[in-house]
């Protein structure tokens, strides 16, 4: 498994690795029914019994793959290929032998093995994998019985303070029950994902942990641990889980034969809101995003949400950022209906919207390459909400993004590079690929590198 850290008060590690802001938790509405410990008897139960149940259903998993070596380490006779591996957890989820686990566990690997907490061994093929959402779904080879399974449950009923589980297999010792509490429920701005909401535990995860269960004290799967936050890449009590409610939308698209999570979006954009946009608004406390744009023609705009619009909740949950409503409309399918609870003039009002796929075609292929001008040799391509989804960017992005760049041309040697959005030129907006046939040298270029703004004068 990777490792990684970040000199700063505080590292990701998906698996562990990653880089993280700072993160936000939000609020949810949740059952009552929680009771301390009365009695010195009761501080001495055992976890033993929820162990019982659902230690059989998680796996260990080891994955081989072949990685191409970079050119210039070849150069000093580093071998054009070579082999890497994985090492995480998995939970059975059905009893035909199908697995959820973290899409980084598997990533790029070709020989997948899962082994079962009775020591029996299965190879696996990949059914679906997501890299947005980090899971994918295995399907074990040979499953000639039914194998033991947990219950997921994506009822989100949990609390801050519940007693979790987190069972998986750290470092690749072997299966590992530890146990902690849930610290905080739908944190998101994590970097973890553009459209995460998570379930932070304090409950020990470390590498080897990634694709293992989060389990509360019925037994069933709450959640599936997947990231920390850490100096040294090991367990310093911030574990993150991606809740059962996106795992039983990645699985359910799996078991029906879908190769890939199609996202709806509900067409708008928004901006959390901070203390001084809560005291312009008249609010008692900051809350909910304020809508910035309106995709025309989306959902929802079909709705009747427009900009200056306050959404507070999705289905019932509140929202306090784009994350965490991404992640709500998220959990659907296109074309399903989603409620939306927004303030407006300081009224609260809802709506419902049917939320569609993302407009546009995400597939790169249709790439054009500029023939003439200071961009000869680019391969471009006008963005579309699909397309810059796709590409991990803001769907309501606008210009053509550089889809690559030929050796040897003009283009690659005043230094373009693929994954550039080319959004201005000499001051005007770029939205077509017809609008870069002819830049001459000596033009202004405004383009987009991996978040940065960067301004140049083609020489």
């Amino acid at each position: 498994m990777k490792t990684g850290s970040l000199a700063i008060a505080l590292a990701l590690s998906l698996a562990a690795c990653g880089q993280p802001n700072n993160s936000k938790a939000q609020d949810g509405v949740f059952s009552d029914n929680r009771v301390v410990p009365g009695d010195a008897l009761a501080m001495k139960s055992s976890f033993a019994p929820v162990v019982r149940t659902a230690a059989p259903a998680v796996v260990n998993i080891t994955a081989r793959g072949v990685q191409r070596t970079d050119p210039f380490w070849q150069m000093f006779g580093a071998p054009a290929q070579q082999q890497t591996g994985s090492v995480g957890s998995g939970v059975i989820v059905r009893a035909d032998g199908v697995v959820v686990t973290n899409y980084h566990v598997i990533n790029g690997m070709s020989s997948i093995r899962v082994i079962l907490a009775d020591r029996r061994e299965f190879d696996a093929r990949v059914v679906l994998g997501d890299e947005r959402s980090d899971l994918a779904v295995l399907q074990l080879e040979g499953v000639n019985e039914r194998l033991p399974v947990l219950n997921i449950d994506d009822r989100e009923e949990q609390q801050v303070g519940d007693l979790v589980l987190a069972i998986g297999n750290p470092f690749g010792v072997g299966q590992t029950v530890t146990n902690g509490i849930i610290s905080a429920l739908n944190r998101t701005e994590t970097n973890i994902s553009d459209g995460g909401s998570f379930i932070q535990t304090d409950a020990a995860i470390n590498p080897g942990n990634s694709g293992g269960a989060l389990v509360d004290m019925d037994g069933d799967l709450i959640g599936i641990n997947s990231a920390i936050f850490s100096r040294s890449g090991t367990s310093s009590g911030v574990g993150f889980a991606i809740p059962a409610s996106m795992v039983r939308r990645v699985v359910d698209n799996a078991v029906g034969g879908a190769t890939t999570v199609v996202r709806p979006w509900l067409g708008v954009k928004g901006e959390t809101v901070s203390a001084d946009i809560a005291r312009s608004l008249g609010l008692d406390r900051p809350q909910g995003v304020v809508v910035t744009q309106v995709w025309t023609g989306g959902p929802g705009e079909r709705a009747g949400l427009r900009e200056g619009d306050l959404i507070t909740a999705i289905d019932g949950a509140e929202v306090n950022d784009q994350g965490g409503l991404n992640f709500r409309v998220g959990l659907h399918d296109p074309n399903e209906t989603v409620e939306v609870t927004y303030l407006r003039d300081g009224r609260r009002q809802t709506a419902s919207a049917r939320i569609s796929s993302l407009p546009g075609d995400p597939d790169t292929d249709r790439a054009t390459v500029v023939q003439s001008g200071a961009l000869a040799g680019a391969r471009v391509l006008a963005l579309n909400p699909a397309l810059a989804d796709s590409l991990g960017g803001d769907p309501f992005s606008t210009g053509v993004i550089v889809g690559g760049v030929q050796r040897g041309s003009y283009a690659n040697r005043v230094g373009f590079q693929g994954g550039d959005v080319i959004v201005a030129v000499n001051g005007r907006a770029i939205s077509t690929v017809g609008q870069l046939a002819n830049v001459g040298r000596g033009a202004e270029v405004t383009i987009n590198r991996r978040g940065r703004t960067i301004t140049g004068v083609m020489r």
